[in-house]
């Protein structure tokens, strides 16, 4: 895309509820009670903890990172936003229950009218969307931010799956092209243990756009036309343990950032990659795990580049508390700042400040 039609896109921006001032009193941490999904035990019929968000948020409270107030509550994604990205033939599909069954890979929802699929599945998958949506611009402005939930991979502008409705990825990247001055590149950085084929579909000729993917070769979606959006393709074998996986890492994310700097990095941080995970395959140790998260920040922050990271997959009950610990370290080893305690203090990385803002049964996985 050219400058003159970068420009048009950014005219041409809705005016949406995501993008507004988050008061310097806050963490760019974003998260909400609608982010989790119970409905008469329906959620436990897949492997999926659809709690998990919660969790991560309470074991960050008992640590004293976080309070209620400190942190930046997602709002929900309106169709007029996601239809930056979605068509509204895909849009209509999600009124009915199959449609939605078939993608959350539940199939009881098929028997619920849909106005209960709405408010019970739906939303707070569309809250999750907002979520990563507002964390986006909260990157640019703050150096880093998390979405406590996201990381929808496997769903592109008009088909869903492996519990993916909404591709939060490609819009937290399309909103940005189209309203925040400076943004003109994006690096995918997609460590979740399944192809992210969501977003690579989406940005399949998108030169702006530059996908890392490091995944288990053998397991869903296996998207072959999809994988031709990758630019480091890194497939894994069944069982691959911490030190090979963090070499691989490592190198590959230097060698993304060094063969094309972005102006926003987002970080799909799967911990389905942990060792017993039903759907992973693959055999990561919580250490592991948090030194990966650890690797691709400090690569980010070295480089002065916004890193937005959203959790995605993890399908074991002790996953919430990984994740808690990966975000306390990357605070310990002051890759991100603030807590509870002490206030969020001045950003790492302030530079990015002054860039404007327009107005405007078989189970598959996330």
């Amino acid at each position: 895309m050219s400058e003159k039609e970068d420009e048009k896109e950014k005219r041409g921006a809705h005016q949406t509820e995501l993008y507004f001032e988050v008061p310097q009193t806050c963490l760019p941490i974003v998260y909400s009670p609608e982010y989790n999904i119970t409905f008469m035990g329906l959620e436990k019929l897949h492997p999926f903890d659809a709690g998990k968000w919660g969790k991560v948020i309470h074991f960050l409270r008992e640590e004293q990172f976080i309070t209620e107030e400190n942190i930046v509550q997602a709002r929900e994604a309106t169709e007029e936003d996601l239809l930056v990205v979605h068509t509204k033939r895909y849009l209509s599909k999600l009124k009915w229950s199959l449609v939605v069954a078939t993608i959350t890979e539940i199939p009881p929802v098929l028997f619920l009218p849909n106005f209960l699929v709405q408010r019970k599945v739906l939303r707070p998958l569309r809250t999750q969307t907002g979520g990563t949506i507002m964390a986006g611009k909260l990157a640019i402005d703050r150096g880093w931010a998390i979405n406590v939930g996201g990381g929808f991979h496997h769903c592109s502008s008009d088909k869903g799956g492996g519990f993916c409705a909404y591709a939060d990825i490609t819009l937290a990247i399309k909103f940005l092209f189209e309203r925040v001055e400076g943004v003109r590149r994006a690096t995918i950085i997609d460590l979740d243990a399944h192809q992210g084929n969501g977003h690579e579909r989406d940005f399949l000729d998108d030169r702006r756009v530059y996908i890392m993917d490091v995944y288990n070769r053998y397991i869903y979606p296996g998207d072959g036309y999809a994988k031709r959006a990758i630019k480091r393709k890194v497939e894994l074998d069944w069982g691959t343990e911490d030190m090979e996986y963090l070499q691989k890492v490592e190198l590959h994310v230097e060698g993304a950032l060094n063969e094309v700097r972005p102006d926003i990095i987002v970080y799909n941080a799967g911990t389905d990659i942990l060792d017993g995970d039903p759907l992973g395959g693959l055999a990561i140790s919580p250490q592991g795990i948090v030194k990966r998260d650890e690797i691709v920040f400090r690569a980010a922050r070295r480089r002065s580049i916004p890193i937005l990271m959203v959790t995605s997959g993890g399908y074991q009950k002790k996953t919430a508390r990984i994740i808690a610990d990966s975000i306390l370290n990357l605070r310990r080893e002051g890759l991100i700042e603030g807590g509870a305690s002490e206030g969020p203090g001045p950003s790492l990385m302030p530079l990015m400040m002054s860039k404007s803002v327009s107005s405007g049964a078989t189970f598959n996985a996330i």
